[in-house]
């Protein structure tokens, strides 16, 4: 492991307490929410405030980061989510759980937006890969230990939210004593939606589908787990096998995207992902009667936990392949704008995904959850046959693979391997030599100076 990897333990540290707590929050409140009889509707827009915050934050965070600097809004944002955890177990209703998601996303994202250009301000071409590779294992296994961590209490309790609070509280302690100093922000630029449209169709639309199923999946199948009578072990569980499995499918698929034309690999990885979600419908019910099994433990359940496992890790690497496919098709300088803009097209699916979500599970039930993904797939993979009809494959030996979580920002974008070349900062040593060597050669001069004044006498 590098050096620079060793000396951010304290971000990565802080980092993934607070995706601990992240996880724990988004879940505890999609199983409240059914346990207080709040409609699906309404629990979709709960779910959908968070977006709308996380939305609005990465566009506002870097500029208050210019102007106040990283610790102080890390610090600050670290607070306010801690403050909306308390909001949420005190006001128990919809209105106030809205601002309470609008209020995380915003305080996430900024802690993102510090995080990732922290880490890019230390990265260099050696060890930014091991940087980023890190950082996005720490996130997912952070957001899955929050998930098992359901089971310290019932959901109707307090001790949860509390917990929540804590550990966000708990986030700051490693970043605000870190002796190192705080990097200088360097704001990026995105490409516009238009122009990205333009490059690659494909790209654009599949990365805003990818927004619509990431955020309908991870902000209501704990809903989707609570109505159809899983326990609360059995539903962290299924959270955490879900979490670790888009993970994990990374590897595999960015292999086989390197390999062959990568919109071959969007249309198979998005028709698999829809056929197992519709397996998950067929073993989860009786198909004819509509009756649910998911009142006791039984083999059936073991394969339903088996097919949502391998349906995540097919459709979590999809914001990956299209920010890799997107790249395909521009310059290796545009890189991290052009990840900027589809990261943005991305949460704009984000904000509508638990709001349509939630509206098929209103009509057809719990059924309607599972559709809902596989109708974005079926449209990802005949969108991603039309364009292989329309467009030859082109080769860029500059665009690889790179994992990333979706939730990136353009500044964490930069770590990419694969993106444009980062002039090598000095280090230390070089830099004291280089001080040594210009305060010699001033002093040099000044003798030389004064030496040409007294002959000039």
């Amino acid at each position: 492991m590098q050096k620079e990897v060793k000396k951010s333990w304290a971000l990565f540290l802080g980092i993934g307490i607070m995706m601990v707590a992240h996880g724990l929050q988004m879940q505890i409140m999609g199983i409240r929410s059914v346990l207080e009889e709040f409609s699906v509707l309404t629990t979709g827009f709960i779910m959908s405030g968070y977006f709308v915050g996380y939305f609005i934050g990465s566009k506002t965070t870097p500029n208050l980061v210019q102007k106040v600097g990283h610790i102080r809004v890390f610090a600050a944002f670290a607070s306010l989510a801690s403050l909306s955890a308390l909001v949420a177990v005190a006001y128990v209703n919809p209105l106030m759980w809205i601002a309470s998601r609008f209020i995380t996303g915003i305080s996430i994202v900024s802690c993102f937006v510090v995080a990732e250009s922290w880490l890019n301000d230390r990265a260099s071409n050696k060890n930014r890969g091991q940087l980023l590779s890190t950082y996005m294992i720490v996130m997912f296994f952070g957001l899955a230990m929050g998930m098992l961590l359901l089971n310290i209490s019932k959901p109707t309790a307090y001790e949860p939210f509390i917990l929540v609070s804590v550990l966000l509280s708990l986030a700051l302690v490693p970043i605000l004593l870190t002796k190192r100093p705080a990097p200088k922000f360097k704001k990026i630029g995105t490409i516009s939606i238009k122009e990205l449209y333009e490059i690659s169709p494909l790209g654009t639309l599949s990365s805003f589908s990818t927004g619509l199923i990431h955020a309908a999946f991870f902000s209501l199948i704990s809903v989707y787990a609570t109505k159809a009578n899983f326990t609360l072990l059995e539903t962290s569980i299924l959270l955490f096998i879900s979490t670790i499995a888009g993970a994990l499918g990374q590897g595999p698929i960015g292999y086989f995207s390197d390999i062959y034309d990568r919109r071959k690999v969007i249309v198979v990885t998005t028709l698999a992902s829809a056929i197992l979600a519709l397996l998950s419908i067929l073993v989860s019910n009786d198909p004819i009667e509509n009756i649910y099994w998911m009142n006791e433990f039984d083999f059936k359940k073991i394969i339903f936990f088996l097919f949502v496992g391998l349906y995540t890790s097919l459709c979590l690497p999809l914001f990956s392949l299209n920010l890799a496919h997107t790249n395909d098709y521009v310059p290796k300088e545009k890189f991290v704008a052009a990840g900027g803009g589809l990261q943005l097209i991305f949460g704009m699916g984000a904000i509508s995904g638990p709001i349509l979500c939630s509206l098929f599970m209103e009509f057809f039930g719990l059924n309607g959850f599972f559709a809902f993904l596989i109708l974005i797939h079926i449209f990802i993979g005949i969108f991603g046959l039309y364009r292989m009809k329309v467009r030859q494959t082109v080769e860029n030996p500059d665009s690889t693979f790179t994992p990333v979580p979706a939730t990136i920002t353009p500044a964490g974008l930069e770590l990419d391997p694969t993106a444009e070349y980062i002039e090598e900062p000095y280090t230390e040593k070089v830099k004291k030599m280089l001080e040594r060597k210009g305060v010699r050669y001033k002093k040099e001069q000044q003798e030389k100076s004064k030496t040409e004044t007294i002959e000039t006498k």
